[in-house]
Formats: C-alpha cells, structure tokens, sequence
C-alpha cells in the first residue's frame, strides 16, 4: 500500500477538517497520523496527515482530485510520498561539527535527507564531502564578488533541484534578495548567547560572565540575521569548574544536535509558517522520528 503524507495551510473555517477526511475516504484512504492546529491570533489552520492508500491510488491521481477542494478553501498544501527525502544542499565555512553530523545522519538513515551537494568559501572539507561521493563546490566569497557568488549558489540549488539550504555554520551574511527568494527554504544555526555575546569569540566572551547555560536555536532564515522564526532549541548547564574549551566542546555538540532535530523535522514536513514564528508538529510517540527525537 502507497503511503503519502499530506500537509495544509489555510484560514481557518468550518468544514475544512470534514472536506479533507471525506475527501480521502472516498478516495478509499486510510489516515494513520495525524496533526493539527487552529491558531486563533493569526486565524490559520494547520494540519499534517499520513495516510495510506489502501485501494491503491496513485499520486498524481490524488494531487488532481484534491485541487478543487484545494480550491475552495484557498489551501496551501502539499501532497508526496511518505518515505520520499528531500533534497538537501549544504553550506560550510571553516567549523565542520555540523556537517559531519549531518553527512553521517544521512548516511546511516536517521535523516530523510539526500545531500545534494555541499558549498563552501573554504577547501577544508572538500575530501571529506568527496569522500562521501557528494559533490563539493567551492565558491569563495569576496565584498567584490558577493554577488556573482550568491548567482553561482542560486545555480548550484537549480540545477541540483535542492528544496532546502543548511547552513550548517556557514559565515557568510545572506543577501536579502536571496532569503527573500528561498523564504522557508534556509535554515540557520547558531549559539544562543545573541545578543548578549556576538561576534568574535562568544563562547570566551560567555565563560568570563560566568553564564550558567549553554545553548543553540536553529530557524529559518530571514532578511533580519539571526531571527528568523525558530524551529529547535536546547539548552544544557554549565558550571564554574568547567573551562573555555569544555564550553566550545558543549556548544559544538548541542549545535549540531539542534541542526539535525530541524532539518529532521522539516525534512518531514513537521514544521510550517505561521507569521513571525512556526508551528512544529511532533513525531508519533511510536515513530522512529520520535525516538530521533528523542
């Protein structure tokens, strides 16, 4: 049996829950998760579905059927494969805890992601992406050349149809233009000790304050840095006894474990847009994705 997953977006109103359900019941669909909400602020709905077809029908069939529905309540949505992954291009610069997290996650299947290629404004990595039969691109960025530079990323994303960007410590500032055109299509991390202690040397700058948490949120990314709408966050205790380097050690690994958790989720089709902030639905308690999670 075919296993889809179906996602939407729209204002909410009566009857849409209903159209849906009677929609893939008629279709001869069976729902086996499913996830929603009604956010009385903003007066959007949201839902993700899995569903089985049970009589056998195929995508393209089901995706021409729904439009009308679609249609009558203004609906974003989106209908694949369940087991489908997503294309996933990533960025890097000098840092590579992320990317080797995530080349490995994706190697051993905990992520639903394939990795499309890796683009960097350094060589460091470039046989350890090789190695892993991925496609390195070395695009080095200048103030005189920023603009080619971000042309030649927007190509390598077409041409290798990425749906999604990580940056996965990247140290390069996004040009409006470019997270206008891949809005919800970027995703960032970073320490959270913003704005606090930014620029060079955060964690040196955390230790001499003697801050008591170490953090990182990993969001979208927008025109504004670093605040674009957050989707995975984590937080773990320091202490006075620990060192400069345990603080950088701590930080690595909580940031690469917040990237993994929202690309995962995205990856998914668990996050959605909601204005200046998201809505994360969580995996099944009986699902792999939940004990990833976990």
């Amino acid at each position: 049996m075919s296993k889809y997953c179906l996602t939407i977006t729209c204002s909410s109103r009566r009857g849409v829950v209903a159209a849906v359900s009677g929609f893939l019941s008629e279709k001869g669909c069976t729902i086996i998760d499913s996830a929603q909400f009604d956010d009385t602020n903003t007066n959007r709905f949201f839902t993700r579905i899995s569903l089985i077809s049970e009589m056998g029908a195929e995508l393209a069939d089901l995706e021409s059927d729904f439009t009308q529905i679609a249609a009558n309540f203004d609906m974003q949505w989106d209908l694949r494969g369940e087991e489908e992954r997503m294309k996933v291009m990533i960025m890097v610069s000098r840092y590579g805890h992320c990317l080797n997290d995530l080349l490995y996650r994706s190697r051993i299947g905990t992520l639903p992601i394939e990795i499309v290629g890796v683009v960097s404004n350094h060589l460091d990595y470039q046989k350890l992406v090789v190695n892993n039969d991925i496609p390195f691109h070395y695009v080095k960025v200048t103030k005189q050349n920023k603009v080619e530079a971000e042309a030649k990323l927007l190509s390598l994303v077409e041409e290798s149809e990425a749906e999604l960007i990580v940056l996965a410590r990247y140290m390069q500032i996004l040009s409006d233009i470019l997270c206008q055109k891949m809005s919800g299509r970027i995703i960032n991390i970073h320490h959270s000790f913003l704005p606090s202690f930014k620029g060079a040397n955060p964690y040196k700058q955390a230790f001499d304050k003697g801050v008591k948490l170490i953090g990182a949120t990993s969001h979208y990314v927008t025109a504004d840095l670093d605040e674009g709408p957050i989707i995975e966050q984590e937080t773990i205790r320091v202490t006075h006894a620990q060192s400069i380097e345990d603080y950088v050690s701590i930080g690595r690994e909580v940031e690469a474990s917040v990237l993994a958790r929202a690309v995962h989720a995205h990856a998914r089709r668990r996050v959605f847009l909601n204005d200046t902030k998201t809505i994360v639905f969580p995996a099944s308690p009986g699902s792999y994705s939940a004990k990833f999670m976990g």
